[in-house]
């Protein structure tokens, strides 16, 4: 795998990419050829494997012995394994990447010029275009509705082109960049969440503690998704993302905005039910969310944590947020302008 240390110090590294593993057939060669394709090559790759039982991390790891491979065995989930991997990383940032996300050449020195030209700011997220048809939106970072519902900006719509930089309410965990430090001092992302809204739920948290995420626009993947657990909509993805939807509001919602928008969450969470009842697949979402009121002690222990160290009103959180319900239901991105003092200040 292309990469420099300088002057052979492993600390030196300046990105650490971390790709976890689980199942991911043929979409990880084609990953990581990405990134050895990059132009930019101060960097480390760590493969964090999840008990695969398809070998495609150690098959990638025997092919290019720089890799760094940690193998689990059993699957820790998502949120676990990026764990581990920022634990042993060595670079100054964390890259996170999905084994189904396949990162044009210049990804890692857009990401890297952006934390350059804003120093202040210690995470960002990419572009993400469908694998499938790049002429669409995989998502344009995460958007947060008033309600307390966490969606993928402009999935599915058309890329727009040329953007500017701008503010988003977090970024995706299968594209972003940010500080290791930072990401280790937070705890790293929620292990109490296995997989699903993770990445929202640190978005969230850095938002807690008045640490905006950029929108990189032109650091560009293009992504399947959810090729590990199914698809996304999969009973697996429906389960855990309704359980964690609910889990994700009640920890990180700050006290006057919780109980401002407890109806509007209760209600997005009647429209969306109803959705999935009209496609027949009703079960699993109550199951779900039947799972996160059976163990809420889990978020509300989670949530004594996150509010400690809370720094940004409900103010600075709820101007983070999208308040158009035509966003929620259009899935639409919402950015905002660079130019702007994003909420919570950076």
């Amino acid at each position: 795998m292309a990469r420099a240390a300088a002057n052979g110090n492993p600390s030196a590294l300046c990105v650490s990419v971390v790709v976890v593993v689980y199942e991911s057939g043929p979409t990880l060669a084609q990953c990581l050829a990405a990134v050895r394709a990059q132009i930019f090559h101060d960097y480390e790759v760590l493969l964090i494997d999840n008990a695969s039982s398809d070998r495609t991390a150690q098959a990638a790891a025997k092919a290019d012995p720089s890799i760094r491979l940690i193998e689990n065995a059993e699957n820790l989930g998502f949120a676990a394994a990026v764990n581990q991997g920022a634990r042993a990383a060595r670079g100054r940032w964390l890259a996170l990447l999905n084994p189904d996300a396949f990162a044009e050449p210049e990804w890692l020195e857009r990401l890297a010029a952006a934390a350059l030209a804003n120093p202040e700011v210690h995470s960002f997220t990419s572009r993400q275009l469908m694998a499938e048809d790049p002429t669409r939106l995989d998502g344009l970072g995460d958007v947060m509705a008033l309600a307390g519902f966490p969606f993928r900006g402009g999935y599915t719509h058309p890329n727009p082109g040329a953007l500017e930089p701008g503010w988003v309410f977090s970024g995706c965990g299968g594209a972003m960049m940010i500080a290791r430090d930072l990401f280790l001092k937070l705890g790293g992302f929620d292990e109490r969440l296995f997989c699903y809204c993770e990445d929202v739920d640190l978005g969230y948290r850095l938002r807690l503690v008045g640490e905006p995420t950029l929108l990189v626009p032109d650091a560009v993947v293009r992504h399947v998704g959810s090729a590990s657990t199914g698809g996304r909509r999969s009973d697996f993805a429906v389960f855990h993302g309704t359980r964690n939807r609910f889990w994700v509001f009640v920890k990180d919602t700050p006290p006057v905005l919780f109980w401002l928008t407890l109806p509007l969450h209760l209600l997005a969470t009647l429209v969306l039910f109803i959705r999935h009842a009209t496609r027949g697949e009703i079960a699993t979402p109550v199951e779900g969310l039947a799972a996160g009121i059976r163990h809420v002690h889990v978020a509300l222990e989670a949530r004594r944590e996150a509010q400690a160290t809370r720094t940004a009103n409900s103010w600075d959180i709820a101007r983070a947020m999208t308040w158009n319900p035509l966003d929620l239901l259009l899935r639409r991105a919402f950015i905002q302008p660079k130019r702007t003092t994003p909420p919570g200040g950076a």
